[in-house]
């Protein structure tokens, strides 16, 4: 076989090259539709699984494309499935559509015209983000190898109580199976990092997230005589400090952990011992291992401490809560970190994981994933606000950079995959 056959061979089997200037060129024109896209979704917020409105035109945008196209999934949320030329391996995409129960105190001319409901985490940008790769890769699509599937979840913040939602119910109803994805790409916007950058890392990037309930029991008596009944508040004091302790004292220093109160309840007057007292509390980890130390510990405390006092305290954990969220070190290294690099080429910066939480480690028990950092804080304009606040804001001039980067992410993963 001569060289020339050889090299023709090779160049036949070889991955396509990703088109980065198309979609960069794609990305900017696209720009001013993507703006008014995350514009409009933030003024028209909405729930978790209660997304009717964003669903129906999410899916509408997506048939508009030519695209494939499941609604409803998990009540609300929405699968587009966009197949390419050629065939080859499956690609997902990910974007969640909910807003949180946060009145918005800015004064942006596209606030929310919902009120007490706000996009104070961003996901009005990120289903914004991923309608506009879904039209960059659909223009790409006879130069596209494989199947991308773009995943417009609902209920990420967590469904309502007694209801199923969000990522688990995604996966659940089979958004992964039908084409079979081999590997899911998701992003965050915040103030991680300023716009024009992206935070990555090769491991865990955000915390698991377990909230629990306790409550204390006590007996009501008229608080001159508190001897005569049981008074639950010192109880769940002393219960809320020691929890600190298996911050502080009982897992091992190196490993990252939060363990906090954020609200009790109890008793109704200043001179009636309370009958009883409710608190309500998270718990961060970075570590299966510690996750699961740490709720034993809860529960052998939340006891302990009751049981010396005469009484007792019950703890719940509401759900399984939200496992932490590890990007697959092959798939960061070879896929996920190469892409922000040529997105972003410095401002690609590797960042320390982060407490805060997602679902979207549900995915991850189908295939292995990656999640990053999309840097929308901008301080010359004021625009800092952390996530899950009343002023929350982004600056849109990372919209295009967040639409290259997923257009760019699905393009590498299918140009690479054998």
């Amino acid at each position: 076989m001569t060289l020339a056959v050889i090299l023709l061979a090779l160049g036949a089997a070889a991955a396509p090259v990703t088109p980065d200037a198309e979609i960069r060129a794609a990305a900017e024109r696209l720009a001013p539709a993507v703006t008014a896209v995350r514009r409009q979704l933030h003024a028209q917020p909405e729930l978790s699984n209660r997304e009717q409105r964003t669903g129906a035109f999410v899916a509408e945008r997506l048939r508009a494309l030519g695209l494939e196209v499941r609604h409803p999934v998990a009540k609300t949320g929405v699968v587009g499935v966009l197949r390419g030329a050629q065939p080859g391996a499956v690609v997902g995409l990910r974007a969640d559509m909910d807003a949180l129960p946060i009145e918005e105190t800015g004064e942006l001319a596209f606030r929310s015209q919902v009120k007490g409901v706000m996009h104070a985490c961003g996901h009005d940008a990120h289903t914004a983000i991923l309608l506009g790769a879904a039209e960059v890769l659909a223009g790409l699509k006879a130069r596209l190898r494989g199947s991308v599937v773009f995943l417009f979840q609902p209920a990420e913040e967590g469904p309502p109580e007694g209801e199923a939602g969000g990522a688990a119910l995604m996966v659940q109803e089979g958004a992964l199976d039908a084409p079979k994805v081999e590997a899911v790409f998701g992003l965050h916007v915040g103030s991680w990092t300023s716009v024009g950058q992206a935070g990555y890392t090769e491991g865990p990037i955000f915390a698991s997230s377990d909230s629990f309930t306790i409550e204390v029991e006590g007996r009501t008596v008229h608080g001159a005589q508190p001897h005569m009944g049981l008074d639950p508040i010192p109880v769940a004091s002393e219960i809320v400090l020691a929890l600190q302790t298996i911050v502080s004292r009982q897992i091992d220093g190196r490993q990252p952990r939060v363990l906090t109160i954020g609200r009790i309840q109890g008793g109704t007057r200043f001179n009636i011992i309370a009958g009883r007292v409710t608190m309500e509390g998270t718990m961060r980890t970075h570590d299966a291992g510690v996750r699961a130390q740490m709720k034993e510990r809860i529960a052998r405390t939340v006891k302990g401490v009751a049981e010396a006092h005469g009484t007792t305290a019950t703890l719940r954990f509401p759900d399984e809560g939200n496992a932490p969220t590890v990007n697959d070190t092959a798939l960061a290294r070879e896929v996920g970190i190469p892409a922000l690099a040529r997105v972003f080429g410095k401002g690609a910066v590797e960042v320390e994981p982060q407490m805060v939480a997602e679902d979207f480690p549900h995915y991850a028990q189908k295939a292995p994933t990656f999640y990053f950092l999309l840097g929308t804080r901008n301080d010359a304009k004021g625009i800092g606000s952390v996530n899950h606040t009343s002023s929350f804001d982004v600056d849109e001039a990372a919209l295009p950079l967040g639409v290259r980067t997923m257009a760019t992410l699905a393009f590498d993963f299918l140009g690479r995959k054998r």
